[in-house]
């Protein structure tokens, strides 16, 4: 039995179906019930094809939507987050994102400190406050050279990152835990750092060669591993995590204290907090330097990152 709570807010739920290898299609209905304990009404709607949740989003927004709801993975919230946004500006500040995981990752809902199962986050967003967080925005190009932009909630990197969610795309890997860990391992074996410019707030930093760089709003990533684990949703900064050429020995020797978050300590790991990064690659750096946006491989840099403080309501217990 649940609770039932009469909320005032009706939602647009956007469910991804495809999330989690499909599982979240097959269990809707289920979810469907749970929803019904705690929201009077609410009106839902699955996506059919790539960034699908923006429009959707987006359209509900502009016809007076005050809670969007998204059921899936750290995709489909970053797709549904660009639909909180229209022609660079945020369409009614108002509006609340919640977040109903649903996918292999969901590190964003991690990142949030969003409690597990489909009960838990529902009531969350029935019961919880609306906390405002810093959203990034970053323009990059395309494989073919295009300029183009996005919005994010999480993390963006650069460098091996990139590099793995296309070997995972590539080999069509069942994306779960542990195999982010292990497309990581197969990458790393082949994986040449790249030399880069870097840019923090204006400042350069000298050229070096890099296995990536976590552009960090949240704390973790690749499927839980706590990269930048001093970040903040709300503080108005990005966390930059620079790692330097590290073998595969001592990446393999390190890989726990990533998942731990006792990382920083390492002699090949920075720190550097900003509110806008610029990466570019060397004149000598011959191969594309990927980069991945919330867990999804879009392109490649040059980059400029940039935090916009304070823009996204989300329902959730901050701490």
């Amino acid at each position: 039995m649940f609770l039932k709570i009469n909320s005032r807010m009706r939602p647009q739920i956007i469910i991804n179906p495809e999330s989690d290898k499909g599982r979240t299609g097959k269990r809707w209905e289920h979810i469907k019930e749970v929803f019904t304990a705690f929201f009077k009404e609410f009106r839902y709607e699955f996506t059919e094809m790539p960034c699908h949740a923006t429009e959707i989003s987006r359209s509900a927004i502009k016809d007076g939507a005050e809670l969007i709801v998204g059921v899936g993975g750290d995709g489909t919230m970053n797709e549904i987050a660009n639909g909180f946004f229209d022609q660079q500006s945020i369409i009614n500040p108002e509006t609340v994102l919640g977040v109903v995981p649903s996918g292999t990752g969901s590190d964003f809902s991690r990142s949030l400190n969003l409690p597990q199962g489909f009960h838990k986050a529902i009531q969350t967003i029935s019961e919880a406050p609306s906390n405002i967080i810093d959203t990034g925005h970053v323009r990059f190009q395309t494989a073919s050279g295009k300029e183009c932009e996005r919005y994010f909630l999480n993390i963006t990197d650069f460098g091996i990152g990139g590099e793995v969610v296309r070997h995972m795309n590539d080999n069509l890997m069942k994306r779960k835990k542990s195999s982010y860990l292990k497309s990581t391992l197969s990458t790393l074996a082949s994986y040449r750092n790249k030399k880069l410019h870097i840019k923090v707030d204006g400042q350069e930093l000298p050229e070096d060669e890099y296995m990536m760089g976590a552009v960090s709003n949240g704390k973790i990533f690749g499927r839980g591993m706590k990269i930048a684990p001093e970040a903040q949703l709300d503080d108005g900064l990005f966390d930059l995590v620079l790692v330097k050429g590290m073998k595969m020995w001592d990446f393999c020797l390190n890989v726990l204290r990533i998942y731990r978050g006792t990382h920083l300590s390492h002699p090949k790991i920075a720190l550097i907090r900003g509110k806008k990064i610029e990466v570019y690659p060397s004149v000598n750096e011959e191969q594309d330097v990927l980069i991945e946006v919330d867990g999804e491989q879009l392109g490649k840099v040059p980059a400029t990152f940039e935090i916009i403080p304070r823009t996204l309501l989300v329902k959730s217990y901050l701490t």
